[in-house]
């Protein structure tokens, strides 16, 4: 598509894909509202309605103002950045399992608008932050307050979602950290490292932890456990590697693995969007976490003194994180009886425009959004998807509230611990088959969290049936959720 429609819907059902199962006939299907399905039983449902508790005082209460300012990486290096409370990364929200959590986000002046959206949180669909679908985008000026409970635990993170492939990365990320409600208090160094890549105003793009472009020094006494909470907040994936010790990655997207085995000599690849926890008991000699960075690796040295020079990993392999740790009993598994079972395929153009801009297009099923497919179902499904990747590209592909189980990797039932994902990396030639529950009521988007991979095509969207949206997007209303 050359040039997108001024408003439109952002899910459209035209290009609906029921899956197999159950078809919603054309004589039922109303549009009302933008982006409306009603279906053969039941009411109409906006996802203005689908909200957390909107009454009771909050176990967890955060503003956040969003804010243009200079900052300065650790090179001395200057970027213009855009800032949750001045900060980059934004300021560490942490909740406790069943917390009813509050923040209230202020647009200080970022014209173009912004949204708060909870990666790898499964909130309400009326409080998932992304711009025309489930709210507006607030303008400067303005506020807005969202408020859910959070059911889960882990490693998670929270961005813009008005123009995410530019906010996201000019800073408008911070953590979000769910501790489970059993934990007990100890002496654990817990340590979230948000990798990211900031462009200067000439285009050169810089590594950085946080605002480390270079390798710090952080001093640990020896014999304390540490729990290193890797995030991937940039669209590429990212390789780390720990040496000096030996450590478990005790948990993916937040989900904790099943009898994690011990690695000495592994690379950690971890795609856009994506989390691991990595867990060592400090020792006596210094530990490096490296992130391997053009040209140069950056990273942290930990050390009983704060001192010493980055030890760097010299080869290792790959952690193939299906085959890591030990199975367990899972709700589904490939021989399981699926409401409905999708294809995706993952694909890309060379040639051709997308909303008025010249180039590649990444595509699924052939098609760019808003052409791509609507995947419909009924709450209570067991939903089954197939992503195929015949691009030359990661796609680390992110389903918005809700978690996906992994079932096969390139035709063979993962071997390692169960894997509960919010974003999938896809690498280039795999196959993966994962399932979920449609347990949450919704429009969802279901997109390429390489952000400028979803802006230039790469986006389609999960739909309840009777659920619809109120919101639009496009040039004349301000929403960009892409």
């Amino acid at each position: 598509m050359s040039e997108l429609p001024g408003t439109m819907p952002m899910v459209h059902h035209r290009t609906a894909d029921f899956g197999g199962g159950d078809i919603l006939e054309a004589d039922h299907m109303h549009a009302h509202h933008q982006g409306q399905v009603t279906g053969t039983s039941g009411n109409p449902v906006s996802v203005t309605e689908l909200k957390g508790p909107q009454t009771g005082i909050p176990d967890k209460k955060y503003v956040l103002s969003a804010e243009t300012k200079t900052i300065r990486l650790a090179s001395g290096e200057a970027i213009e950045a855009w800032t949750f409370n001045g900060q980059i990364p934004g300021p560490a929200l942490v909740a406790d399992e069943g917390d009813l959590v509050e923040v209230r986000l202020v647009n200080k002046d970022i014209a173009s608008g912004v949204t708060l959206h909870w990666h790898g949180v499964d909130v309400p669909n009326g409080e998932d932050g992304v711009a025309g679908m489930t709210q507006d985008a607030v303008m400067p000026g303005e506020s807005y307050t969202y408020r859910f409970v959070v059911n889960e635990t882990g490693t998670h993170w929270y961005h813009s979602h008005q123009q995410s492939s530019i906010q996201v990365q000019k800073g408008l990320f911070g953590s979000f950290v769910i501790r489970p409600s059993n934990q007990q208090d100890s002496e654990t160094m817990d340590a979230t490292v948000m990798a990211h890549h900031w462009v200067t105003p000439g285009g050169r793009e810089i590594a950085a932890l946080g605002l480390a472009d270079t390798f710090q020094r952080q001093k640990v006494k020896p014999g304390t456990p540490v729990r290193l909470r890797l995030v991937n907040a940039g669209n590429l994936t990212q390789t780390f590697t720990l040496n000096g010790v030996s450590y478990k990655v005790a948990a993916v997207d937040g989900y904790e693995l099943n009898e994690p085995g011990t690695l000495t000599d592994s690379l950690l690849r971890i795609g856009g969007g994506g989390r691991y926890d990595v867990i060592f008991t400090m020792p006596k000699t210094p530990v490096t976490l490296t992130m391997i960075s053009e040209p140069d690796p950056i990273g942290i040295v930990y050390s009983q003194d704060g001192q010493g020079e980055p030890d760097i990993l010299q080869k290792g392999t790959v952690l193939d994180i299906t085959g890591y740790g030990s199975p367990a009993d899972t709700p589904f598994n490939t021989s399981t009886d699926f409401d409905r079972s999708f294809t995706v395929i993952l694909d890309q153009t060379y040639f051709g425009t997308y909303n008025g801009e010249a180039g590649q297009q990444w595509v699924i099923n052939g098609k760019a959004f808003p052409e791509t497919p609507t995947l419909m179902v009924r709450e209570g499904d067991i939903v089954k998807t197939t992503f195929v990747n015949r691009s030359f590209a990661d796609h680390p592909m992110h389903l918005h509230g809700h978690h996906i189980q992994v079932l096969s990797r390139n035709g063979e039932p993962i071997s390692g611990s169960s894997l509960v994902l919010d974003t999938l990396n896809i690498e280039p030639g795999e196959t993966f088959e994962v399932a979920f529950l449609a347990n949450n009521p919704g429009l969802w988007m279901d997109h390429c969290h390489n952000l400028d991979h979803a802006r230039k095509g790469m986006t389609m969207h999960v739909a309840y049936e009777n659920v619809y949206t109120p919101f639009a997007i496009g040039s004349d209303t301000g929403n960009h959720p892409e």
